[in-house]
């Protein structure tokens, strides 16, 4: 695994991971835009104070996903149980 150069505002990161150089690239990116987008929305802040609304603000929609999934998931069991029931009363 060699290492990838990625650039997130104006600093370059070496990045070793077990991900595709391809999803190493689509990360990077995403977390660049979610940078630009809290110091448009909060301009005058410090780059420091900047990441940390922009880390806040994926952590936030990471958690939104994970709760979705398990609603579906659950959503699936229930589904799943319910057609074991009538293919049980069907089968006697």
């Amino acid at each position: 695994m060699q290492p990838l150069k990625v650039r997130i505002l104006d600093h370059e990161y070496l990045i070793k991971s077990e991900e595709s150089e391809e999803q190493v690239r689509r990360i990077a990116e995403y977390v660049n835009d979610k940078l630009l987008e809290a110091m448009t929305n909060t301009r005058g802040l410090s780059e420091k104070k900047t990441t940390i609304l922009a880390a806040l603000d994926i952590a936030s929609e990471y958690f939104q996903l994970q709760k979705e999934r398990d609603d579906l998931v659950a959503r699936l069991r229930e589904r799943t149980k319910a057609l074991i029931r009538s293919i049980d009363s069907v089968m006697g």
